[in-house]
Formats: structure tokens, C-alpha cells, sequence
């Protein structure tokens, strides 16, 4: 069978060759070390931090932790490994934080959709498995967010109560030894993102007044100055087909913010320009970045190659749906798309692999404190470390 994806991505990088990309700026050249630390399926989600506290960041999937740099692994709590053809893992997306504030990282782990999200107490370096506290017992939305959405530095969590039918944002524990999140609701319009298979959120500043805006693909919700007020003031937009998360940026250099969607089942990547009618209010036009392979359920924006612009790190999640989504039997692909700004925006492909691809998220981070980003990845396939390589 021809191979859609590679040759799609090679079409596009023969294209650039022969055109050229029409920028003069040299950028650093990236290649990636990867590097398998379980064949096994065992999560959607990875998350990193030190567990053990000795100055390397560890990996986390699920009910386990890897211990760098063997990637022995170890059970955070008791382990299983799950179907790929046919089955669900019972943790789609990790992240890490000290909840507690004891100077030990704890591990977030949300469920499927709708499921609970539960946060894993670290055990001191003890070898028991850590003590679960669940977050909210149901938590909806595909791509819930992580990050600080009060200002107070204490990463938060956004996603839907699909029980309840509204769209919430859960603060972490302010105070040292404190273990309970606190509730907030957003909206409590019932036909607005409270799905639990919602797909895409984000989080950015719409109409720059210094707060964290929420974005769902039909628009995005007005922060008050008081966070925990009800009921923000939404703007519709249409930001395309289901997605997974959200990114707001200024793509062409015309002072308006713009926005990046993904194709969390089928294929597409795109940006979506910001203009203004007559009266001033917004208007969006979809540009495509690629359709070269499918199901970009997880989505990163971060610089890759230390040019100073922000780059995206997408791929496939392999199997999604297990077989019934489009190109779900094409090579996982992942892939960072070097972006250069500007009237004619560019997006330059360089594949990273192609037996790996993405869950519900990608993690970049610099995982061997050589000031390089790496990039951690959790999904059918296994998890997977891509090391960034010191080129010239």
C-alpha cells in the first residue's frame, strides 16, 4: 500500500527545496535520539518530573514511573496494560506538580472522559504505591488544560462536569500540606463544551486585558477580573472541526491574535486568521498548514530550534478509534512544523519518527538539562523519548 503520509511529507519538503521557504534566517539544525522506555500500552498521557530526587527528571504513564536515566520502571500504582485493537487505557492525559507543597512531585492522572481525574501522592521515595485523591469525580472535555489560570503560579485544571452540564475550572491547593482542589464554574450553559467527549480547549488572552480567556472551537469565554465568578461572557467563533489543544497566535505579524487547530480524527492542521468586518468585530479564514497524516490528537507550541518562534510538535495518535478512523493503518508520524512568521507565514515539516505519534497530549521538555527540548510522548505504541542532539 503507498505510503500517504511519508509521501505527503516529502512532497512538501521537495516543494520548499524548489521554491524555497523565502526566509534568510538560519536556524539551528535538530535531530532526536529516540529512545523506547515500554513497548507496552499503558496510557495516553505521560508526564515528567524528579520523583526520587535526584536531579533527573523521571517519566511518568499511568501506574508507573521510570526512573531516569535506565528507565527502570516502577508501579505508582497497581500496574496494568491495556488492548490496542479494541480497548481504552484508563488514563489519557498526566501531568505532574508538587499538589501538596512537601517538595516531592505527585502525579495528576485524568481518566477516559467523563471518568474522575485523581491526584497521586508521592511517596517519599518509599516503595508503596502512592496515595490517590480524587480532583473531581467527573471531568470532561478530550484536552483538558493544565496551567495557572488565576495568576497565583499554582498550575490549574480546566475541562466540563458532564454531569452536572457546565464547563469548570478546578484551583489547586494554595497552602502548604493542603490536599483539596476547589470548584469553579465557568459556564453553565449546557449546549457549550460540557460534553464529555468535547474535543478541543485552550487557554490565552483574547482581548488582552492581562487574563487567561478559555477557547473551545466555537468561541471562547471573557475571564472576569475575579476568576471565580460564574458564568463568563462568551464570544462565538468558528475554529473548524474537533481538535485537541488550542493555541492563540499572532501568525502573520498583523497585531491580531490567530488560532491553531488540529484534526483530532481525521486530517488537518490549520490556522485561522484573525480580521475584522466594518463594525469591528472579529471575522476568522482557515489556512491550512498540512494534511499529511491523520488523528493529531495532542498538540505542543514551543520553540524547538532556539530561533526565538515558536514551532508545533503534532503526530498521530495511533488507533484512536481503533481502525475506524481515516489513516488510522498509516505510519504513526510525529512531526515539528518550524514555523516562520510573517505576510506569508511558513510552516516547514521535519519528521522526528515514524513508529510512535502522539496521545491525547505531547510533552516538550529539556529532559537532560543540556538546554535542548526533548520531546515525551505516551500512546498504543508505548512511551517514547526523543533526546534533541547538540548539531551545529
Amino acid at each position: 500500500m503507498i505510503n500517504h503520509s511519508i509521501k505527503l511529507l516529502a512532497a512538501t519538503l521537495a516543494l520548499l527545496v524548489v521554491f524555497g521557504t523565502g526566509y534568510a534566517q538560519k536556524s539551528r539544525e535538530v535531530s532526536f535520539n529516540k529512545q523506547t522506555i515500554t513497548k507496552l500500552f499503558i496510557s495516553e498521557g505521560v508526564a515528567v518530573g524528579d520523583v526520587n530526587r535526584d536531579g533527573q527528571k523521571d517519566i511518568m504513564a499511568g501506574a508507573y514511573w521510570f526512573k531516569a536515566p535506565t528507565w527502570q520502571r516502577y508501579e505508582i500504582a497497581k500496574g496494568d496494560t491495556f488492548t490496542v485493537n479494541g480497548g481504552y487505557s484508563d488514563s489519557f492525559l498526566n501531568f505532574s506538580m508538587d499538589v501538596n507543597q512537601d517538595g516531592w512531585i505527585d502525579l495528576i492522572r485524568i481518566d477516559t472522559p467523563g471518568a474522575a481525574a485523581v491526584w497521586y501522592e508521592n511517596p517519599k521515595n518509599k516503595h508503596s504505591y502512592w496515595k490517590p485523591r480524587v480532583i473531581q469525580q467527573f471531568l470532561g472535555n478530550e484536552s483538558p488544560y493544565f496551567g495557572d489560570i488565576d495568576g497565583d503560579n499554582r498550575p490549574d485544571i480546566v475541562g466540563n462536569d458532564p454531569e452536572t452540564k457546565q464547563v469548570v475550572w478546578l484551583r489547586a491547593p494554595t497552602k502548604k500540606g493542603a490536599i483539596e482542589w476547589e470548584h469553579y464554574v465557568i459556564s453553565n450553559d449546557k449546549t457549550l463544551g460540557t460534553h464529555k467527549y468535547t474535543h478541543g480547549l485552550g487557554v490565552a488572552d483574547m482581548n488582552n486585558d492581562g487574563r487567561l480567556d478559555i477557547l473551545i472551537k466555537s468561541g471562547w469565554w471573557e475571564a472576569p477580573a475575579n476568576r471565580t465568578q460564574s458564568d463568563w461572557v462568551f464570544h462565538p467563533a468558528n475554529w473548524g472541526e474537533d481538535c485537541a489543544q488550542m493555541y492563540a497566535l499572532d501568525v502573520n505579524n498583523d497585531g491580531l491574535k490567530d488560532i491553531i487547530t488540529t484534526s483530532a480524527h481525521s486530517y488537518g492542521v490549520w490556522w485561522h486568521q484573525q480580521g475584522k468586518d466594518q463594525t469591528g468585530k472579529a471575522t476568522w479564514t482557515q489556512h491550512e498548514i498540512t494534511k499529511a497524516f491523520s488523528q493529531t490528537h495532542g498538540l505542543a507550541l514551543t520553540d524547538i530550534n532556539g530561533d526565538g518562534q515558536p514551532d508545533l510538535v503534532t503526530g498521530k495518535r495511533y488507533f484512536a478509534h481503533n481502525g475506524r478512523d481515516p489513516g488510522e493503518f498509516e505510519p504513526a508520524l510525529l512531526v515539528w512544523f518550524e514555523f516562520k512568521p510573517g505576510a506569508n507565514p511558513a510552516w516547514i515539516p521535519h519528521q522526528i519518527d515514524d513508529n510512535s505519534g502522539v496521545g491525547l497530549h505531547v510533552v516538550v521538555e529539556d529532559m537532560n538539562n543540556d538546554g535542548l527540548p526533548d520531546v515525551v510522548s505516551g500512546n498504543k505504541k508505548g512511551v517514547h523519548l526523543f533526546l534533541q542532539q547538540k548539531n551545529k
